[in-house]
């Protein structure tokens, strides 16, 4: 949404800018290069542009915005531009199969990411895929496993649909699955059965339940946020991910 963009995602970058040197990342679709220049500007540093599928066929029927082929080619743009760009996929999105999944994961390896992620399909309330099964923990678990073996230096997270049928212990397995990275939703209580995606039991991952999941695990938080981590890669490797297609 262009409008949401300009008029709400660009005032509060730069607000966050102005009181934190934290990485902010954004999550907005696809927008004019202009759009993304702004958002740049003002302190945006890391853009997350999802694919969901890599087979071409399957993302239009599923409705998805634009083709998978615009999807890419911003993609690459907002790489070339110098954001550091992360993407990600669903597992068990209904008209899907394994080779589908593959093909995404492959997919992604070829594209000029930073990271990327999977997240086992959640059906939505009043959409056409609402009567459909929940997406297996197991196939998307599979399917980060994969995307360890064929990027090494990504940054993949843990996603809370992961505690889809397993509340706690999903995010658990996830981070022993090769995910290097959490997320903490802040979003207010109150105000959070305002996002469709998160139904009343859906288990969300606080501040003081990511940190007993890390410590279960024998991990600890990092002091290198995520920004200073992909800066630091910049400088120690020199090598900016660029593809010129």
């Amino acid at each position: 949404d262009p409008v949401g963009a300009r008029e709400v995602a660009l005032p509060l970058i730069r607000l966050l800018r102005r009181h934190t040197p934290l990485g902010v990342s954004v999550c907005l679709g696809t927008l004019d290069h202009a759009l993304y220049e702004a958002l740049r500007e003002a302190g945006a540093e890391i853009y997350i542009l999802k694919f969901e599928t890599a087979d071409a066929g399957h993302y239009t029927r599923c409705e998805s915005p634009g083709t998978l082929a615009e999807r890419a080619k911003h993609i690459r743009q907002l790489a070339a531009t110098g954001w550091f760009v992360s993407s990600g996929f669903i597992a068990g999105l209904p008209g899907g199969d394994v080779e589908g999944l593959l093909q995404s994961a492959r997919f992604a390896a070829d594209l000029p990411l930073r990271g990327c992620s999977v997240s086992p399909f959640v059906p939505g309330p009043h959409t056409p895929f609402a009567g459909e099964p929940t997406g297996g923990v197991d196939l998307a678990l599979n399917c980060m496993a994969i995307l360890r073996l064929l990027r090494p230096d990504w940054v993949i997270p843990a996603v809370s649909a992961l505690n889809i049928g397993e509340p706690g212990s999903g995010y658990r397995r996830g981070l022993r699955t090769g995910a290097n990275l959490v997320t903490i939703n802040l979003t207010p209580p109150d105000l959070r059965a305002d996002y469709v995606l998160y139904k009343p039991d859906r288990f969300i991952m606080t501040e003081e339940r990511i940190l007993r999941a890390l410590e279960a695990e024998g991990l600890a938080p990092s002091p290198t946020g995520l920004a200073e981590h992909f800066h630091h890669s910049v400088r120690e490797t020199g090598i900016i991910p660029v593809d010129p297609r």
